[in-house]
């Protein structure tokens, strides 16, 4: 997953509303923060919201399972200046070796990737177990609404000048999950190379990672639909904050 994808992901994630989420998280951790700075991505990608994070004050590490996705977030981070920012290939599911944490992030649906409830419950108790007293955690999901209505039997396209894609979703075997057929063309030199990737996630009902978190040991202090209000019925993402 995202051997090729990891290379091209800025491109195709612009029009992502990045500072609209920073800012978000950004209020919550002076609500409910516990003034610390030190700061877990998991499952940082391409470390978009880890240079966010850095330029906000926070000491950042990155977590990923994918070495190409860290390549380009180590290069990134050093390129704004943070080169002392840590980036290490793990298994979100398997921490480990790490100290306490003020905040563990998973932003940018990452955690939809995660497929069974016992695999969300399991980052839920590593986080749990790498923060520091009063710390929190903050993830963002795609809502059933999404994965229902907007993606399943949903065709997507672009055609830029160096990258296009023909981005096909179909229902996967588990409820409320989505496979993602992506088709990439990228120009090299003179032509353009094609890549196929196959992606899939799930997501799950509110009331669920309210209990999975609860479960872990958390208290949940806020859930929402974000900057942008809307109904939980209707919104597109569906964000979560929880103490230690």
């Amino acid at each position: 997953m995202y051997q090729h994808f990891a290379y091209i992901y800025d491109e195709l994630m612009k029009e992502a509303p990045y500072e609209e989420w920073t800012k978000y998280y950004l209020q919550m951790v002076r609500e409910f923060g516990n003034g610390g700075n030190r700061t877990l991505d998991l499952a940082c990608g391409t470390g978009e919201m880890s240079v966010r994070f850095a330029k906000e004050g926070f000491h950042v590490t990155g977590v990923d399972l994918s070495i190409d996705m860290l390549t380009v977030a180590k290069e990134k981070m050093e390129r704004h200046g943070y080169s002392d920012a840590l980036f290490v290939n793990q298994d979100m599911r398997n921490l480990e070796g790490f100290d306490s944490f003020d905040y563990v992030f998973i932003c940018c649906d990452s955690l939809n990737y995660l497929l069974e409830e016992y695999d969300i419950q399991e980052v839920f108790k590593r986080a749990y177990d790498v923060l520091a007293p009063g710390g929190l955690i903050m993830f963002d999901v795609h809502s059933l609404y999404k994965v229902e209505s907007l993606f399943k039997g949903n065709t997507f396209a672009y055609n830029g000048d160096d990258i296009s894609y023909i981005w096909n979703c179909f229902a996967g075997e588990a409820s409320n999950s989505v496979v993602h057929e992506l088709t990439f063309f990228v120009q090299e030199g003179d032509v353009y190379r094609r890549y196929d990737e196959d992606h899939e996630q799930r997501t799950f009902p509110i009331e669920s990672y309210k209990l999975w978190l609860k479960q872990a040991g958390f208290s949940i202090v806020d859930v929402s639909t974000g900057l942008i209000q809307t109904s939980f019925e209707k919104a597109e993402r569906i964000f979560f904050v929880a103490k230690k």
